[in-house]
């Protein structure tokens, strides 16, 4: 197993490198009769592009998708789908002088344990650059999900240190953070101004939320859908934590208060976040990841080369000060990836007529 893949009917599986020819991904189990042209794709990959934002890498990709397989006169055939993003503003000048050095909180190290060889230009595999064949197999994945009245959407809910206190859907494309907070995101604009300027970086929270879910997606005990959302979550990069409803805050709390109550209408409470006993019960799905700061900082930082002498290493090139807003479509993907398989088991399961 190569770890490259996820999914289990609908199954995504990513390939590429940041300073490679081109990134993309193969999506096998896809639906026939979906309207899938490439503008579709286009319109993820847009939200997700660098250079667009103050804390953004001011790498200049155009990310422009090729479909290549699996679809015919503007709809999906049932057969597999590969997606191919090439590469087009590659300047590895700047990981010359690193070949030999282990950065700080990057995959230099480990992967080097696991591989014995690693390409030191940009990150290689490991590098942010690969979520961009992620959000284009997502766009996928929604369109699957959109057909069952399922909607995804993320928002920038902490970074920085510096929190939403308001939370209006309506305002989160009004701000280029993507924060349903205005006040919020005027400081948080400041924050970041302030993490450049010192050579640092920050981290953050996104909030998800799932709109339109049925009650019955997901497996019993190990593929439980609360499960696979939080591994498809943790197996990005930048994401520490994972939250779904009440989350942490569940420990503090007793069983009469965390316990949602029932009625003819439905739930009265969400603290399970949408999710119980790994299926999903109707309601919205509420998630919550923390994302960590980014590595790639000037501010002199201690480690070791690859012979295990001691230096000092300052980041220069082509560097985010924070994953968000870019992140966000990124969590947007990985959600709806996995709620595309699970609604492709369930078919399976109880036959068209179900879920």
């Amino acid at each position: 197993m190569s770890g490259n893949s996820i999914g289990v009917l609908f199954r995504v599986t990513t390939w590429g490198e940041s300073h490679g020819k081109a990134l993309g991904a193969v999506v096998d189990g896809c639906p026939p009769q979906i309207d899938l042209t490439e503008s579709d794709i286009q319109t993820e990959l847009a939200r997700r592009r660098p250079g667009q934002h103050t804390s953004a890498s001011p790498r200049k990709e155009e990310d422009i998708v090729e479909i290549l397989s699996g679809t015919f006169e503007g709809k999906t055939t049932g057969t597999p789908i590969s997606l191919i993003i090439r590469n087009r503003d590659v300047d590895s000048r700047a990981y010359e002088e690193l070949k030999d050095i282990f950065r700080p909180g990057h995959g230099d190290f480990t992967y080097a344990q696991k591989y014995g060889i690693r390409d030191h230009r940009g990150g290689g595999r490991a590098s942010g650059r690969e979520t961009v064949a992620r959000v284009a197999a997502g766009a996928i994945a929604k369109k699957v999900i959109f057909r069952e009245g399922i909607e995804v959407i993320a928002y920038t809910l902490e970074l920085g240190g510096i929190s939403a206190e308001t939370i209006s859907l309506t305002e989160i494309n009004k701000n280029s953070l993507l924060c349903p907070d205005q006040k919020a995101a005027q400081r948080m604009e400041t924050r970041l101004k302030e993490a450049r300027e010192g050579g640092d970086s920050l981290g953050g929270i996104v909030a998800i939320m799932v709109r339109g879910c049925p009650p019955s997606l997901g497996e019993p005990v190990f593929d439980k859908i609360d499960a696979d959302l939080a591994k498809a979550l943790m197996s990005i990069g930048t994401v520490k934590g994972v939250e779904i409803g009440a989350g942490f805050q569940a420990a503090r709390m007793t069983g009469s208060q965390c316990n949602d109550p029932i009625t003819p209408e439905g739930f009265t409470t969400n603290h399970a976040g949408g999710i119980l006993a790994g299926i999903t019960n109707g309601d919205e799905i509420a998630i919550r990841v923390a994302c960590k700061p980014i590595s790639s900082i000037e501010k002199p930082q201690q480690t070791t080369d690859i012979h295990g002498n001691l230096t000092t290493v300052s980041i220069r090139g082509r560097h985010d000060v924070s994953v968000i807003p870019r992140i966000i479509p990124v969590c947007e993907a990985m959600v709806s990836i996995v709620l595309a398989d699970h609604l492709v088991r369930q078919r399976i399961l109880v036959g068209n007529e179900g879920t």
